[in-house]
């Protein structure tokens, strides 16, 4: 049977929960364990709802007070000076100082961390600062307690990093000029000291989001990904090296060859790069297949997905896994109150439950599960032809009239 997983799930919640009780915390109205409770209550949440859903690989570190590359630089160490505690580790508000600039949110007017475009989405991260001389060390602990607090509720979890060359990448070289690829050597020890104490938590698989792979990379940083990758291989856990917002194109040979135990591909954005992936995959590794779309609420098209999975089932048998093409952060959690969108649209949830029954659509036994599933998906697409809500004759016409006149 294939495995079902998430890449990352919604960190906002429902109704914003998040934002409100950030809100709080920085008025002075909540404490910080009060904020650091609703962060462990919206966890559980998310997890219950994801395993309830039939997910079978549950993400760990996809939460995040702001955002994850900001939540990367604080485990790393990569404090800029003018952040840094004066005595002791970095905490809750050395996180909201590096992201904000108004100095009456946690009493400090240093300039924040610059915006950068998270790839090609509306989302944006916190620039990392590197300089020729950074140091990194582990410095925050967020990823091993919600480890703890997901083993404690009784999940299966697969811990997600970003990786250390979509890390390095998205960074910016501080002071005098620089290769930021010099500073690899001194950041893989830390990854390696990361996957050392997940393993000793019981992790069996890690997720490694490295979705550089898709963009026009120079040569060296391919280099660099094969001495990265060869000097991880002797860390423990299994690895599974996640690339999406397009084909991996040119980096297909590298991804491929990567010494890691599975490869993540988005068939939403890059559908035609599946043949070619699936003939280049080693045979000793799991191919994860992207087949929900993670950006869009619009609801899986099971006629597209499924000759897709099922001729992936014949070729990779129990190293098939199933998806969403990224991570679900992108869409809502939940659906709302209008029983018409609740047809068309998928959100966060529903998705988990797309994934699901995508993964176990090569199980005979769910076999009727799999033809209603299939039926539905028919009727809506029949019923998103012509609806009156989106698809209104006066437009048409409007539109028929301007090309007459042009």
């Amino acid at each position: 049977m294939s495995v079902a997983h998430s890449l990352g799930f919604s960190c906002i919640g429902a109704d914003k929960k998040l934002k409100e009780a950030l809100d709080a915390y920085r008025k002075g109205t909540i404490s910080e364990a009060a904020l650091l409770g609703v962060g462990q209550d919206m966890r559980a949440t998310h997890w219950k709802l994801q395993a309830e859903a039939g997910i079978d690989l549950l993400p760990v570190g996809d939460f995040t007070w702001h955002e994850r590359v900001l939540t990367h630089s604080l485990m790393f160490g990569v404090i800029p000076e003018r952040f840094r505690p004066i005595e002791g580790e970095p905490t809750l508000d050395t996180l909201f100082t590096m992201a904000r600039d108004d100095a009456q949110s946690c009493g400090r007017g240093e300039q924040a961390l610059a915006l950068g475009k998270w790839f090609d989405t509306d989302y944006h991260y916190l620039v990392p600062e590197l300089s020729t001389d950074q140091q990194f060390r582990l410095s925050w602990a967020q990823l091993f307690d919600e480890v703890e607090e997901a083993r404690i509720l009784g999940h299966k979890v697969k811990p997600v990093l970003i990786g250390p060359l979509t890390y390095l990448w998205l960074g910016k070289a501080t002071g005098a000029p620089f290769d930021k690829l010099d500073l690899l050597d001194r950041l893989l020890p830390i990854y390696g000291e990361v996957l050392e104490r997940l393993a000793a938590q019981g992790v069996e698989w890690v997720q490694i989001d490295e979705p550089v792979l898709v963009l026009d990379l120079p040569q060296a940083w391919k280099n660099a990904f094969e001495r990265a990758y060869n000097l991880l291989q002797r860390a423990p856990l299994k690895k599974l090296i996640a690339t999406y917002f397009g084909g991996v194109k040119d980096n297909l040979g590298l991804a491929a060859a990567l010494p890691v135990d599975g490869l993540h591909i988005d068939l939403v954005s890059a559908p035609d790069q599946y043949p070619l992936v699936i003939d280049r995959l080693p045979t000793y590794k799991v191919l994860s297949l992207g087949l929900v779309d993670g950006r869009d609420a619009q609801r899986c098209d099971l006629d597209k997905a499924l000759p897709v999975l099922g001729h992936a089932a014949e070729r990779l048998g129990e190293r098939l896994w199933v998806a969403p093409s990224c991570s679900l952060l992108h869409v809502p959690m939940v659906r709302k109150s209008d029983a018409e969108l609740e047809d068309w649209l998928g959100f966060a949830s529903q998705k988990c439950g797309e994934v699901v029954m995508l993964a176990r659509a090569i199980d005979q036994a769910n076999g009727d599960i799999v033809q209603a599933a299939i039926q539905d998906g028919c009727e809506f697409q029949a019923s998103w032809v012509q609806p009156p809500r989106i698809h209104k004759p006066q437009v048409f016409e409007r539109k028929a009239r301007r090309a007459m006149v042009a």
